[in-house]
């Protein structure tokens, strides 16, 4: 404000609100590079003196490494190095919870696919070529692939010397962790049921299928350190991984966020981050990796499998008495972050619905079969695909209509969880069912018309397989109930750096935090923050690195909550810090600058009466205001181990659909006709995103219900279908129209009351497309996906 001397400008007569704020439905800013194919992901990075990696993987599942020989592949022309686990620098082993998994695997493999030796040559088709001529000489050991080779009190063990924190309280070493839940008395309670219901499902496992491989750049720097530019969900979390394995202190490895071609819970887990990295190092040379579509499948973490065993009893008029149930997932070789599962499956294990006595056991194995970690649902998704199915047969037992028996025995606030915890904020599950039940259905036999069947609109599609002779409809509903955030004491925060100034004669924001953007929005929900917090309508989001706090990961649907609270914490001492200089500056010629209180509105300082006293570029001129702030949620507690007791959970996301679906019974095909959604968010930030939210996770509950599952041999534990020409996805001719109805209950305890979205609509889609071709079939279907031989009987 050089040269003014009255501090209110003549110019500025009235605030006026700032465009682009919380609520408000702002597009993407990288909306139409993505769809026009001009944005930057980690795989189109380029360095010009870069060298390419290639991964040698195993061939067996189990196996001692007998030797291996890497003198042909040193040989060929361009090729810079070769290396196995006796050339790692430093920790041979990490992981999230616990280093157990081997950077490269020495002494012996315990998955199909485990990287062997690592090859980094001038060209990609010489660094494949040179990894086909390392030989490795295996003797191969037992495989263990199920619950009952697990635990065997003979079993081969897949770890031989355990020594993490489950170890003692496990009942086998082949088990990763073990939940009980006990609350009243399960046995008593079934004595006064009516009616009692078991039931055994299985779950398959599914591949989270993003689209952008796993890639990265690393490059060696002149200090001996590396910068590393890749796509992952957690930066600080593989920091504090890969600088172990490189043997370098944490502020040698920069890293930065390359773009992301999504995640789902599969870039929690270190991929190339390190194998890129130790290459680099050793030759000097930047070196790029990219994995191929089949090596992404066994570059990535899957959805645990999973076994469940339910029984409930009710009364006559339809009161649920007790539940009982064993969830039994299935890990595969290394830990991952299946602790973690294994509690959301047992605290979650009863959905939504009251129930005071409860015998619930959830575990976790160690098997040869590929890792299992985090996935969009992580553990609750299998849960819900269990008790959903025993609403129905229970209604059905007691004659009641499915949705009334879920309500009659919905949870909502106040309601205790299993493990003693209660909810402390919104929990409409009757009502959620009651929208979705109370919106008309779609036409029936709408593929048909007065000129005949319209093929393309009929299960089979384009396929032209069927003309509507053997077509059946039918409808199913669910409901289920998620955690948001990390639980169960993990100490969950975020960090979020903002600075305001001038910039060009206009006040500017740049938000600075380490959170990834996987394709949830973040990188215009906390533009939006900024703007309602600051009054500015400029925003920049400053790329992602390793130079600011931890963000924490972009999963357990947290980022708007955690990230979302740090930038508004910050912005909130920005902003005092911002009215600070206007009382210094301007105090002494108006007196709402001590007495009123004073906000940020469309670039100026207003009085919450609306009297505007300066622009923000008045009270900064050439100052700068920048503050790092963490935000941290409620604090939580481990469940106990012997009970399942504790406040383990921060918050709980709630989401139920109605699935129509039409079914021809002669061919075994599916058609999903609408899979309507309603949900409590808590509040919709960018209404847009919520819905886009909802529809994606709704259309990938979808998938694993009729499509998705990667195949694994019992015999040999080896991948059969790591393509997508044998793991099927939906793609937009199998996606069902997707009605949204979203509530704003705000949570009392959230940032903006704000409620995690991503996550809820992929447990209950896929039990609603269960319950709804059950329906029309009559068949009992206790597992997914759903394939044609299970409706036909082939």
């Amino acid at each position: 404000m050089a040269g003014t001397t009255t501090g209110i400008p003549a110019n500025v007569t009235q605030g006026s609100q700032t465009k682009g704020g919380v609520g408000e439905s702002m597009l993407r800013p990288d909306g139409t590079l993505k769809v026009t194919g001009e944005f930057a992901y980690s795989s189109d990075m380029w360095h010009e003196e870069m060298l390419w990696g290639q991964i040698l993987r195993s061939t067996v599942a189990h196996a001692e490494i007998v030797s291996i020989d890497i003198s042909e592949a040193v040989a060929l022309s361009g090729v810079y190095a070769v290396l196995t686990a006796d050339d790692l620098p430093a920790a041979k082993n990490y992981g999230m919870e616990y280093q157990d998994t081997p950077v490269l695997a020495y002494g012996k493999v315990r998955h199909h696919g485990e990287p062997v030796a690592l090859v980094a040559a001038d060209h990609p088709e010489t660094a494949r070529r040179a990894a086909a001529k390392i030989k490795v000489e295996y003797k191969e050991l037992p495989v263990i692939t199920d619950e009952a080779s697990a635990t065997a009190p003979d079993a081969v063990l897949v770890h031989e010397d355990r020594g993490d924190h489950h170890a003692g309280h496990v009942p086998h070493p082949n088990i990763v962790h073990r939940q009980p839940i006990i609350r009243g008395n399960a046995d008593e309670a079934a004595k006064k049921a009516d009616v009692i219901v078991k039931g055994e499902y299985t779950f398959g496992m599914q591949d989270q299928a993003f689209l952008g491989p796993e890639s990265g750049l690393a490059v060696p720097s002149e200090d001996g350190g590396v910068d590393l530019y890749v796509a992952t969900q957690w930066l600080h979390s593989d920091l504090k991984q890969i600088a172990p394995c490189l043997g370098l202190p944490e502020e040698k490895v920069r890293m930065t966020m390359a773009g992301i071609g999504g995640a789902f819970g599969g870039r929690e887990d270190i991929s190339m981050q390190i194998l890129a990295s130790v290459l680099a190092l050793r030759t000097g040379k930047p070196v790029k990796m990219v994995y191929n579509r089949y090596e992404s499948f066994f570059g990535h973490v899957h959805r645990h499998p999973a076994k469940l065993y339910y029984e409930h009893g009710a009364t006559k008029d339809g009161k649920i008495t007790h539940m009982k149930c064993k969830i039994v997932l299935d890990g595969g070789a290394y830990m991952s972050s299946t602790p973690s599962v294994v509690g959301n499956a047992s605290s979650l294990s009863v959905g939504p619905y009251v129930i005071d006595d409860v015998e619930i056991e959830a575990i976790g194995l160690y098997t040869n079969n590929p890792p299992c970690g985090a996935m969009r649902g992580f553990g609750a998704v299998q849960a819900c695909f269990a008790y959903e199915a025993q609403m129905d047969k229970v209604a059905a037992k007691l004659g009641m209509d499915p949705v009334a028996f879920r309500q009659k025995n919905a949870m909502e606030q106040g309601t205790i969880m299993p493990t003693g915890q209660p909810v402390d904020s919104p929990a409409p599950v009757a009502e959620l069912l009651r929208r979705v039940k109370a919106r008309p259905l779609p036409p029936v036999r709408q593929w048909e018309s007065s000129e005949g069947a319209d093929v393309r609109a009929l299960p089979g599609g384009l396929s032209n397989t069927t003309h509507g002779e053997g077509v059946v409809r039918g409808v199913g509903y669910a409901v289920g109930i998620k955690n948001v955030g990390f639980s169960e004491g993990f100490d969950d925060y975020s960090t979020a750096k903002i600075r305001v100034e001038v910039i060009n004669g206009e006040a500017v924001a740049t938000v600075h935090t380490a959170a990834a953007e996987v394709g949830q929005g973040g990188v215009t929900i906390h533009a939006q923050i900024a703007r309602t917090e600051l009054g500015v309508q400029q925003v920049t989001i400053a790329p992602a690195d390793t130079q600011v706090g931890s963000a924490g990961s972009t999963s357990a649907g947290r980022q708007t909550y955690m990230t979302g609270g740090a930038i508004k914490n910050s912005c909130e001492i920005v902003r005092e810090k911002v009215l600070e200089i206007g009382r210094r500056k301007f105090g002494s010629y108006h007196p709402a600058w001590a007495n009123a209180e004073l906000l940020l509105e469309g670039g100026k300082v207003v009085t919450d009466g609306g009297e505007v006293l300066t622009t923000l570029v008045e009270v900064l001129e050439d100052e700068a205001v920048e503050v790092e702030e963490e935000f941290r949620h409620r604090p939580t507690e481990a469940f106990d181990l012997r009970t399942g007791q504790g406040n383990g959970h921060v918050q709980y996301a709630f989401a139920a659909h109605r699935a129509v679906v039409e079914v021809d019974t002669e061919l075994g095909l599916v058609k999903v006709i609408e899979l309507a959604c309603a949900q409590d968010v808590g509040k919709a930030v960018n209404p847009l995103s919520v819905i886009g939210q909802i529809q994606g996770g709704t259309t990938q509950g979808l998938g694993v219900a009729v499509m998705e599952e990667i195949i694994v041999d019992p015999k040999t534990a080896k991948v059969r279908n790591p393509s997508f020409t044998d793991y099927l996805l939906p793609t937009i001719l199998d996606t069902p129209t997707i009605p949204v109805d979203y509530l704003e209950l705000a949570d009392p305890h959230a940032p903006y009351g704000v409620r995690g979205i991503g996550e809820a609509p992929t447990l209950s889609s896929t039990p609603a497309v269960l319950a709804a071709i059950r329906n029309a079939t009559g068949l009992e279907l206790n597992k997914t996906p759903v394939r044609p031989e299970h409706l036909t009987g082939t």
